[in-house]
């Protein structure tokens, strides 16, 4: 950069500070969401961002003021929190008048910021929930049809024989209703399991996919607010659902796919309509035995099997007004479990997708449509066919050898088939199943003397609607393609549930949130579904302790005893993503709400150890070795769970100092001291510095967890890069082992190793991944074709990519990114980089240019600490400025306010 652009840009900064200097309110969340609708507490906390172009701001005091009514009058004044000398912005909890069910309530923010100016925010608003089951009154759970109590499957073994009967009709379901003019307000209360749609006058409500969320059905399950304010018609309103299985009930049907035979009852819907009109009358509409039911045109729906619609069942008009359903039945009222609103963004289609090429294959009469991307989702199309024609797709990930869909190991068969009635021109996508795509191979199927025509078709992706919350771009090619892959794989697997694959289990294995939660968090506002998966491991817990390694649990896998469902790296992310989303979004709830589910899981793990190790579970599951990919084969069972085991311990102390326990405390260190000499008198060779069998894994996971007594660090540390060295570069860790040798490497500074293990694409990794063809992380390192192509299990690389390459990371006693810690790595070898991560207080962002640009960008809320190369004298916009020397004095630290700054020499 020239002398004169650097002089530019400075005077630049300084008349937009002058011009913009006082901060503004922005991004005001109740309980995590912006306007939310459906909140499960009367004690609501509240959370706010601050901008401001001028450096240097920061808040002094808040006043929060919360009021019943629009018009914001004193009559209406719920709380006011007084004006408060506080610089805290997040996760404020109301004190006002009692709040009550279903109704809607508007807030404001105001704040003082240092130099004794003010700012107030927007109006924004939040409703409360149905928080028990007397609010819901006289809804009822109606259906078509019962599921008799002995075919209730809740939990089924793997292995267990499939009972083939004949399958349950799906239902639709009709109500119309009388709605007068001058409507106030109205919501819309709907739970329908496994999944449903709602429509309101043939019109869908909300373009929401897979409602509800996922849960543990037996214990639980989710509902949707929708404001129909604005959608109802004043006179005849008709509300028609239209439900799938989802994961509620598996229809264990010969000729498609099942992974298991889940069944927690049969489809079946409650809803609850409040209407208030502007003279204060309300009408409530409930579902109820009144409900007319009907055979839906949906003849099957499974998770995995996919899906089927026949246009002969009911004409197109049967959701409108017009549609007379006078010979329909009357719904039946029966049980359901209980509710509780859903909290987490709805899953939608996110992108879409057209072919990229296509090609016939006469031998099988189909045609194969190529969207050159693997992404989770569903195809559309736009097609013409008479009365009795069938259209059926196949998806794939992967093509066989003569170019045909290829599902082999990712679920077989799913396929979606529509029949066309007596409309000829339709737009069709399935509606309550999913799966990892690539390929769609279509079959026309049309009676004598028909035609089908396919207008259009695409590929729609499906992912929770979550807003990203981060972005990194490098001068290095292949490094940017390494993170669209992994990325891919984070976007395919993000539904209500973070799963491992999109189509042959969709489950959510839980090793990956505490291994891969660093590198989600980077590019995802996760806050809210790292929160659930936490729920989800509290209501599948077992009444010994036990975190099953799936949450919510649907199946108990029963090959090899209990290895597929107690192994210690995958339950403990009941702890570590606890303490890590705690420390990522400041919520202290993460850690209090799941404290008792911690506690029993240590409980648990030190029944199960012997002689203070644990040897079950998966290990190092999917190193490389010499035989297929799985169970580890270079690592011992024993290093990874018990190394897993000493770590919980260690951050159990630290949860349990943060939230005041001091005897648990003492226990938690205590326990730590024996596992740890355990470990080292079971695995550790003194005289040679070498954990087990040496592995990458086994040398790099003690580092990591601080294990080895500390003369022997040095050994250890030597003895990890040797084993590197020797193999080329190339890495052997598998899915758990990975990140923490990443990390093991991270703490000694060698990035550099880091950099030459992942940048050469000839052996197997992600580069290799990409030249194999994938465009999404793989479940293999060899991107082998028989196991999933669209995995979310190993891609701990991401979270070097922000937090060393491109260097934001908090410092160590930093909360919810309050203190930034900003040191990027490798300056010499990948010339430009640029990274930004939205945190709980605003956007951090560092653009740097060689070595001698960095533009960097605090929230207000928070202070930063650049570290830079202890080489050549830095500028902060233009001027000297006071560093400091690092402790081993190759690099100097500049401290930062909030403001935007470039750091020159």
């Amino acid at each position: 950069m020239t002398y004169l652009r650097e002089i530019i840009l400075i005077f630049f900064l300084g008349v937009i500070s002058t011009l913009n200097a006082q901060v503004k309110i922005k991004d005001v969340r109740v309980e995590g969401r912006e306007n939310p609708l459906g909140i499960n507490s009367l004690n609501p906390v509240f959370s706010w961002k601050l901008i401001a172009e001028k450096n240097g701001l920061r808040q002094v005091a808040y006043r929060i003021v919360v009021y019943s009514k629009d018009d914001l009058s004193s009559s209406s004044l719920m709380w006011d929190s007084k004006w408060k000398k506080s610089s805290n912005s997040l996760f404020v909890k109301y004190s006002g008048s009692v709040l009550s069910s279903s109704k809607k309530y508007f807030v404001k923010i105001q704040v003082k910021d240092n130099e004794g100016k003010s700012a107030e925010s927007d109006v924004y608003n939040f409703q409360i929930g149905l928080l028990s089951s007397e609010d819901w009154s006289n809804a009822k759970w109606i259906t078509l049809e019962k599921l008799p109590d002995s075919l209730i499957n809740p939990l089924p073994l793997s292995s267990s024989r499939l009972q083939i009967r004949e399958p349950y009709d799906l239902p639709v379901f009709r109500k119309s209703v009388n709605t007068k003019s001058n409507i106030k307000s109205s919501y819309a209360f709907v739970s329908g399991l496994g999944h449903f749609v709602l429509l309101l006058n043939g019109q869908k409500v909300e373009n929401n996919f897979l409602e509800p969320g996922w849960t543990k059905y037996d214990k639980e399950a989710y509902y949707v607010v929708y404001d129909l304010t604005d959608k109802l018609n004043q006179g005849k309103n008709t509300f028609s659902v239209l439900l799938g299985n989802g994961f509620y009930y598996i229809p264990p049907i010969r000729g498609r796919f099942q992974k298991h035979k889940v069944a927690f009852g049969l489809p079946k819907v409650k809803m609850k309509v409040i209407t208030e009109y502007q003279d204060g009358t309300i009408d409530v509409l409930n579902s109820d035995e009144s409900w007319k039911v009907h055979k839906s045109p949906i003849t099957f729906s499974s998770m995995y099997g996919g899906e089927d619609f026949d246009g002969n069942i009911l004409p197109n008009i049967w959701t409108s007004n017009s549609y007379d359903d006078s010979n329909w039945k009357n719904a039946i009222i029966v049980d359901g479990p209980a509710l509780k609103a859903q909290e987490i963004e709805p899953t939608r289609i996110m992108e879409s997708f057209k072919p990229k090429n296509q090609k016939t294959l006469s031998h099988r009469k189909s045609i194969v449509y190529d969207f050159g991307q693997n992404a989770s989702g569903i195809v559309t199309l736009k097609m013409s066919g008479n009365k009795g024609d069938t259209i059926r797709v196949y998806p794939a990930e992967l093509l066989n050898n003569d170019g045909s869909a290829n599902q082999k190991h990712s679920g077989s068969p799913h396929y979606y088939q529509y029949i066309f009635g007596d409309q000829k021109q339709v737009i069709w996508s399935p509606k309550f199943t999913y799966y990892g795509l690539r390929y769609a191979e279509v079959f026309k199927k049309p009676l004598a003397g028909s035609k089908i025509e396919i207008q259009e078709i695409q590929l729609d992706h499906i992912r929770n609607s979550t807003v990203e919350s981060g972005t990194f771009s490098s001068s290095d090619t292949l490094f940017n393609q390494i993170h669209n892959l992994i990325k891919w794989g984070i976007k395919s697997n993000m539904v209500s549930v973070f799963t491992d694959c999109p189509h042959r289990e969709k489950l959510g294995w839980l090793e990956q949130l505490h291994l891969m939660g660093p590198s989600v968090q980077y590019n995802f506002n996760s806050s809210a579904l790292f929160a659930k998966a936490l729920y989800d491991m509290r209501q599948s817990q077992t009444v010994d302790g036990l975190v099953p390694e799936i949450a919510p649990e649907y199946v108990q896998f029963d090959w090899g005893g209990d290895m597929f469902r107690d192994s210690p790296e995958w339950g403990s992310s009941s702890i570590l993503l606890a303490w890590y989303a705690y420390k990522w979004y400041g919520d202290e709830t993460l850690l209090t709400e799941n404290y008792p589910m911690m506690k029993r899981y240590v409980h648990y793990l030190k029944s199960k150890a012997k002689n203070n190790i644990l040897y079950q579970g998966l290990s190092d599951w999917y190193d490389i070795g010499k035989e297929r990919p799985g169970v580890s084969q270079l690592t011992p069972h024993g290093v990874t769970g018990t190394s897993i085991y000493h770590y919980d311990l260690t951050v159990m102390s630290k949860i349990a100092e943060k939230l005041g326990y001091k005897s648990d405390r003492q226990y938690f260190d205590s326990l730590a001291v024996e596992v740890k000499k355990a470990f080292n008198n079971e695995f550790f060779n003194s005289q040679n510095g070498i954990y087990a069998t040496g592995s990458q894994t086994a040398q790099a996971m003690p580092i990591y967890m601080n294990i080895f007594e500390p003369q022997y660090k040095t050994a250890v540390f030597e003895n990890l890069l040797k084993d590197i060295f020797i193999k080329d570069t190339t890495f052997t860790s598998g899915d758990v082992g990975h990140r923490y040798l990443i990390q093991a490497l991270t703490e000694h500074d060698r990035d550099d190793v880091i950099y030459a293990m992942h940048k050469d694409d000839t052996r197997p990794g992600y580069g290799y991944q990409i030249r194999k063809g994938a465009t999404a992380l793989t479940e293999s390192w060899a991107a082998l074709p028989t196991v999933s192509n669209n995995h979310f299990m190993l891609g701990h690389l991401m979270e070097w990519f922000h937090a060393n390459l491109g260097g934001i990371k908090q410092a160590d006693n930093s909360v919810a990114y309050n203190h930034v810690w900003i040191e990027p790595k490798l300056i010499d070898v990948v010339k430009s980089v640029k990274v930004s991560y939205h945190s709980p207080y605003g956007e951090i962002i560092l653009d740097r240019k060689g070595d001698n640009y960095y533009s960097v960008h605090i929230p207000i809320g928070s202070k930063a600490t650049v570290s830079l190369p202890a080489y050549g004298h830095y500028k902060v916009n233009g001027k000297n400025v006071k560093t400091k020397l690092s402790k081993d004095k190759a690099r100097v630290e500049i401290e930062l306010t909030a403001g935007k700054f470039l750091i020159t020499k």
